[in-house]
């Protein structure tokens, strides 16, 4: 077996936007060939029964997914089950094809475990990605689609686009996540607001009777959240993820004047943001956080906080592809040390 951090060096050699498609090339061979992998899977891939709960009206044999953003196209379900991935999140999704914002728009920074992007929902749109998700839906792990508006798409007109996707895609994924908390979409961020959600919900419920949550940015104070996710859930929301990547460029030295931050420089504030909403929400609705969780110790943390499940992006780049593993086998121990049986008993711990 390849060990990660060996190869690491000549890996940050590479801009990181060819490092991210050369990991895509690899993990969609599992598309056309599974058989080689299989021993990967069968290693990395945990399924003990401590960690399995049912949500939405599935099984997650395991807590740790991938958060949108890495697998925008559905180009890679296979390879993520196979890194040991409980479920996949596609996406972000727009109606229309676009090549996000000019390169470069990537950059690593390596001290602080942190990735800066500003891609800008750059994505294949709505009909290829269709077409793969018929190919692969519905499998054997969750699989949560993302979906945004264009960047061409007005504010008074970016309902649509959030409509349109639902329509097309309500039924090739386990639940949707309307997106409306990157920052790398001018006016994106505007859509957080009483008058759209409660349009948004109505209308998407109309729709599907599919799980439909909302993902929220960390940059709004504590109670600013509270009040927007709860608002959200009232409206119909089935779930709050917390959180989308920050603005707060003092989070790291020498920053670049776009995009937004994720990793370890993240970890902090992400979970001040998650902790207030769960005080609100915990008990009412499913919560999943993302956000700097590069630890079994972290995922825990947010887990007994209300958790029901956690998200991976970035930790991935320094850690390499065993860290799934090590984090559901870590887990698993964290959880029976605290005298549970099952993941279930430990969700919200913090709460009682």
């Amino acid at each position: 077996m390849i060990n990660y951090q060996s190869i690491k060096p000549w890996l940050f050699k590479l801009q990181p936007e060819n490092a991210h498609h050369l990991a895509e090339c690899i993990l969609r061979i599992p598309n056309l060939c599974q058989i080689p992998f299989n021993g990967f899977l069968e290693s990395h891939f945990v399924t003990n029964p401590v960690l399995k709960q049912e949500i939405f009206g599935r099984t997650f044999h395991n807590p740790v997914g991938l958060g949108a953003g890495f697998d925008k196209n559905a180009t890679m379900i296979r390879g993520m089950q196979i890194l040991g991935f409980g479920f996949t999140e596609i996406g972000t999704v727009t109606p229309k094809p676009q090549a996000g914002n000019p390169k470069p728009r990537m950059f690593r920074h390596i001290e602080q475990e942190s990735i800066q992007n500003a891609m800008g929902f750059n994505n294949d749109g709505l009909l290829k990605v269709q077409r793969r998700l018929k190919k692969r839906f519905p499998f054997t792990t969750p699989i949560g689609v993302n979906i945004g508006k264009n960047k061409l798409t007005s504010e008074s007109e970016a309902i649509n686009d959030y409509t349109t996707l639902i329509k097309a895609l309500h039924e090739l994924g386990d639940y949707l996540i309307i997106n409306i908390s990157s920052p790398n979409t001018p006016g994106l961020r505007d859509l957080q607001n009483e008058a759209f959600i409660t349009r948004l919900f109505a209308e998407a419920k109309a729709i599907t009777d599919k799980p439909i949550l909302l993902k929220i940015a960390p940059d709004m104070t504590p109670e600013d959240a509270v009040s927007l996710t709860k608002m959200a859930v009232e409206k119909g929301a089935d779930g709050i993820i917390a959180t989308n990547t920050t603005v707060d460029y003092s989070l790291v030295p020498n920053p670049k004047d776009i995009g937004g931050l994720s990793g370890a420089v993240l970890k902090e504030k992400s979970f001040k943001i998650f902790e207030a909403i769960a005080k609100e929400l915990y008990g009412k609705t499913i919560l999943i956080s993302v956000g700097g969780i590069d630890s079994a110790e972290e995922a825990y943390k947010r887990i007994k906080a209300g958790a029901s499940l956690v998200q991976i992006l970035s930790g991935l780049v320094f850690h390499g592809p065993d860290m799934i593993m090590n984090i559901n086998n870590q887990l698993t121990e964290l959880i029976k040390a605290d005298g549970y049986s099952n993941i279930t008993e430990a969700i919200g711990a913090d709460r009682v």
